[in-house]
């Protein structure tokens, strides 16, 4: 029959088909034990009348059916085929056709992708095309099987994962398609430290193990490590193989086997291995940094099955990004480590296996990294055209405009500048005006993430919303931004600005139908327009803005005793910005200034950034600045910033203290979304909700980013999507260097 052929995993409105042949409109399922149980006969049935609704027949075998009588399975499926058959031998018309364009989270299976797998595509599908051509086999894969048969079979795994199966490359994919494959070596890339991760602080370090909470992490230290997946760049989730090969998940998505490289090595030539991956995860999740052991703590196990097989299960009520978390996990040896006190702060540079390892280091200075000459994983496509330099280096300083100073000097060579009056005003020096250096504005398509002043929560003055709100009305963006930005930015008004997941307009549906529960337990606005904060007049101190403030705090049972503001409690409202540099100043002290006319005591505080670092981490703060990243998918990541369980987590993201069912419950839907529609509308619904509890003083946005380098780079035309891709897709140009004396 001419164009029948069938694919796995192929979606279906909110269900996914075990097997489907789209031109026949036939399903066919096959079921694991957990099926006999009454509560998924019941979802069966749902499953079923909902297939039929949309013209589709199912056909339902067991494990048993398959594996002890496939010819009579066989037989059935190429009899239901031929009764669909139309007249006159052709396909369905195009009004019958459904269409599945998403590929499954095990990368589209045998039949994914555009020639629909090994059995059919190229002429008619015969019954013997089912069974030798690849359809029996891909019925066999879905099976539960001893780990050794299982293992064994790498063609029914997928080379790639993404949260809603989604990926942009097939199997045989040779390089990224924002990388130069062909990219030279050689050369060395310097910069600032620009975002932190676990123990990491911007102005100084004094560990290199950056996986723990003790200490200050040093940067560049994840180059040195490989993990078992690798993520794509130009797409929101998707991670492809690195040490591991292959990754097949169970019918039930809680067990996950990875498929290991055998050429996989450590620096010093040991093998990585399967049992150094099932440590790793265990490692991180019992003594790991907070912000790890929280996401990894729905791991129930991981175990090595030989040498070349990672089993990881997953508790049932796991984030739904979760697995693609592990397959991001550096991997250590655990021969290095059994040796050492993992929890340890330490200057000695851990056993790596990633494309640079450690040269050289001045602790609260520089850190340099040199490229692998024998990497294991160079010619993998993950690896393709990256990884480049032979050197690069961190620097460090604890003040920007001395850092500014460095890098027109040429003590580093590439730079993303954060401050608008520098950018406006700084570039003005003979390097520039000799084309010695560049600027550019790279377009930033990404979720802007969330900056803010945070109040600390767990703080009995900030637990009324209308002495957080006031205090809110008492900064005025508008002046700050034409007087000290140079109109650079744009108010940052949601927790997800500056994408598809920010709240506008009053609730949906759909978002109804998930705020609707709490209605009497949060705010009513929620079922409203989402809460903004207002625009000022930009006076730099708008009256009828303050008078509102005073009107709140009134409200709020609070009372002027001269130039002081008293809470309830007869205290005086005193609030102290705590940072650990002064960059923020000239924007804090008008905000301070406004709070004073309310009669609040306002302070700033700088203090040094290991001080910072321990006062965040022991949540011993009134207010401070954090920006936190967003993801296009977010899930996990969430409940470490929003969750009530990481609000009493030493070190947790949780800076705030955000502790609220409704926020726990819109987090759980949100990590439990099975498309990405219902992951929009979550998040919209917790946006609101989050907005209404006016817990953060939000700052601004640009929807740029502005670069400067020395001119001894190249780099693809275009950045990944959703990264700038620097320094790992860059690349040295010694004509250049040459060209402008730094040859």
């Amino acid at each position: 029959m001419p164009g029948s052929h069938f694919r796995s995993q192929v979606p279906i409105g909110p269900y996914i088909a075990d097997f489907c042949c789209l031109s026949a409109r036939l399903v066919v399922e096959v079921d694991g034990n957990q099926h006999g149980a009454e509560r998924q006969i019941e979802h069966d049935e749902v499953r079923t009348a909902y297939l039929a609704q949309h013209r589709f027949r199912v056909l339902r075998f067991s494990n048993h059916d398959v594996m002890r009588h496939l010819e009579v399975v066989l037989d059935t499926i190429w009899a239901a085929i031929s009764e669909e058959r139309e007249p006159d031998g052709g396909t369905p018309t195009a009004a019958r056709a459904f269409s599945a364009t998403r590929p499954s989270p095990q990368g589209g299976g045998q039949g994914g992708g555009q020639g629909g797998g090994q059995g059919g595509g190229q002429g008619g599908l015969t019954r013997r095309g089912l069974l030798v051509g690849g359809g029996a086999a891909a019925l066999a894969s879905t099976l539960p099987r001893p780990a050794e048969a299982a293992d064994a079979d790498a063609d029914a795994a997928a080379h790639g994962l993404s949260i809603f199966g989604d990926l942009k490359y097939p199997a045989d994919f040779r390089h990224f398609a924002y990388v130069r494959p062909d990219a030279p070596k050689g050369g060395s890339f310097s910069a600032q430290i620009t975002a932190t991760a676990g123990n990491q602080n911007f102005d100084t370090f004094n560990t290199l193990n950056i996986y723990v909470l003790k200490g200050d992490g040093a940067a560049g230290m994840a180059l040195t490590f490989d993990s078992l997946m690798a993520r794509a760049l130009d797409e929101p989730d998707a991670v492809y193989g690195l040490a591991a090969r292959a990754v097949r998940a169970s019918d039930d998505r809680l067990t996950y086997r990875f498929l290991m490289r055998p050429e996989a090595r450590f620096h010093d030539g040991s093998r990585l291995t399967a049992q150094d991956a099932a440590f790793s995860i265990g490692l991180l999740k019992a003594k790991g940094h907070p912000a790890i052991s929280q996401a990894l703590r729905f791991v129930e196990r991981a175990e090595p099955e030989g040498e070349d097989v990672v089993r990881v299960s997953f508790a049932r009520d796991r984030a739904r990004d979760l697995p693609l978390v592990v397959a991001g996990l550096p991997i250590f040896s655990q021969a290095y480590w059994s040796t050492r006190y993992f929890e340890a702060a330490t200057l000695d540079a851990p056993l790596g296996s990633g494309p640079y390892r450690t040269a050289r280091q001045e602790p609260g200075r520089s850190i340099v990294f040199e490229r692998v000459r024998d990497y294991w994983a160079a010619g993998l496509p993950v690896n393709a055209g990256q990884h480049n330099f032979d050197e690069v280096r961190f620097e460090y300083f604890r003040d920007r405009q001395v850092a500014f100073e460095a890098f027109k000097a040429g003590a580093f060579t590439y730079r993303e500048e954060f401050t608008a009056r520098v950018w406006a005003t700084g570039y003005d020096f003979p390097a520039l005006h000799e084309g010695k250096v560049r600027r550019e504005i790279v377009p930033d398509e990404t979720p802007s993430g969330m900056q803010g002043w945070f109040f600390n929560l767990r703080r009995p003055k900030f637990r009324d919303p209308r002495v957080r709100e006031a205090i809110g009305l008492a900064f005025d963006f508008e002046w700050v931004n034409q007087n000290i930005m140079y109109g650079a930015y744009a108010r940052t008004a949601s927790y997800f600005e500056n994408s598809r997941l920010k709240a506008e307009g009053p609730p949906s549906p759909t978002e109804l139908a998930l705020l609707e529960p709490f209605r009497g337990r949060v705010p009513a606005e929620i079922f409203g327009e989402p809460y903004g904060p207002p625009k000022s007049d930009g006076s730099g101190q708008d009256r009828a803005l303050l008078r509102r403030a005073s009107a709140l705090l009134s409200e709020a049972g609070c009372r002027r005793d001269g130039s002081v503001l008293k809470l309830p409690s007869g205290e005086p409202l005193a609030i102290e910005f705590l940072d650990f540099q002064p960059s923020l100043q000239p924007h804090t002290q008008p905000f301070i200034k406004n709070l004073a006319l309310l009669g609040i005591q306002a302070t700033s505080r700088i203090v040094d950034a290991a001080q910072y670092q321990r006062r965040t981490e022991e949540f011993d703060f009134d207010m401070t600045v954090r920006r936190y990243s967003n993801s296009a998918t977010p899930g996990e990541a969430l409940r470490q910033v929003f969750g009530s369980a990481a609000a009493a987590t030493r070190g947790s993201p949780n800076l705030a203290g955000f502790s609220d069912p409704a926020i726990d419950a819109l987090l759980d839907t949100i990590v439990a979304a099975e498309t990405r529609e219902a992951l929009t509308t979550a998040c919209r619904a917790l946006d609101r909700v989050l907005r209404a509890g006016r817990y953060w003083v939000p700052m601004w946005y640009r929807g740029n980013h502005p670069l400067a380098y020395w001119d001894v780079f190249g780099h693809p035309p275009q950045p990944p999507a959703y990264d700038l891709g620097t320094p790992q897709t860059w690349w040295y140009e010694p004509d250049k260097a040459r060209r402008i004396g730094r040859g």
